[in-house]
């Protein structure tokens, strides 16, 4: 049975941004939670506790709530949800499809005493002075499952449709043509084009196309904002090097490689071996391939 209609598929290419409700079960997400409070040694009962970083961790490892925490059974489990599968293989319209290798967040609620905590922002996650024309639609998608019900004061999920509704190659054009920082969002942008906060419920998923100007808001609530960040792409099956690359990180049960991922010194996953996959998860990961698979 489909999970999205054809009015999902017009919104997220309206809107640059889909909201799927119920994608991952509430005891999976408690499940990460768990696993991100044992791995930051803080305490869910104890407010305190919630803005230090886990001891042999430098501060950095804690700033805008980014948790060094990959491969945990947990994680995994998130990651090889047919639910969450079906989704983005509706949206990208292929069943053959590679998951991210990517961490979680828990932002505390803002505290005067820990400003790197409490950092709204808006960016894009390319260059937009490199976007090939014509505009693939979409121009590639990143996701993120609320681990807990999260309101619109809670630092979540924010994006702005509008903005994406104006991209066009003239805008796009125009931009670069005009600016000395073509890729930086001005606060003249967003009063122009003001964000939207996406507030959602434990297991929804937020599914956007790249070219959506999104970030994180800052959290004015009471609780924590938890978010287990995730993506399915297409699969590079013939991309040999790549291939073997996800799945010896998934075997060391280490970060992905690249500055955006300083990764835990302390290598408590690696003490306890890589994550168990299922069939399906073992195809996301890319140790089995796709084919046959609707008829496996």
């Amino acid at each position: 049975m489909p999970l999205l209609d054809q009015h999902d598929h017009e919104f997220f290419h309206t809107n640059g941004y889909l909201l799927v409700e119920d994608v991952i079960p509430a005891d999976r997400c408690e499940r990460v939670i768990d696993d991100i409070y044992e791995f930051t040694g803080r305490d869910p009962d104890d407010a305190s506790t919630w803005y230090d970083p886990p001891k042999g961790l430098d501060e950095q490892f804690s700033s805008a709530g980014m948790i060094e925490m990959y491969h945990t059974q947990s994680m995994w489990d998130v990651r090889q949800h047919p639910r969450l599968y079906q989704a983005f293989a509706e949206l990208l319209e292929t069943e053959q499809l590679w998951t991210s290798l990517d961490r979680v967040n828990m932002t505390p609620p803002a505290h005067p005493d820990h400003p790197d905590l409490d950092m709204g922002f808006t960016h894009w996650d390319l260059d937009i002075t490199d976007v090939p024309r014509p505009i693939p639609s979409p121009y590639g998608v990143q996701g993120v499952v609320y681990l807990a019900d999260t309101t619109e004061e809670q630092g979540g999920f924010q994006c702005v449709p509008s903005m994406y509704r104006a991209i066009d190659e003239d805008w796009i054009d125009d931009r670069i043509a005009n600016r000395d920082k073509p890729n930086r969002i001005t606060d003249e942008d967003l009063e122009e084009h003001p964000v939207e906060p996406i507030p959602g419920s434990q297991g929804d998923l937020v599914i956007w196309d790249r070219l959506t100007p999104h970030g994180n808001g800052s959290n004015r609530a009471n609780e924590p904002r938890f978010a287990q960040y995730i993506n399915l792409r297409p699969a590079s099956w013939e991309d040999v090097d790549r291939r073997e690359y996800r799945i010896d990180t998934w075997r060391e049960s280490r970060e992905p490689r690249g500055g955006a991922f300083p990764g835990d010194p302390r290598e408590l996953e690696q003490e306890t071996g890589p994550a168990t996959l299922t069939p399906l998860g073992r195809k996301l990961l890319g140790i089995d391939p796709w084919h046959g698979w609707l008829n496996a």
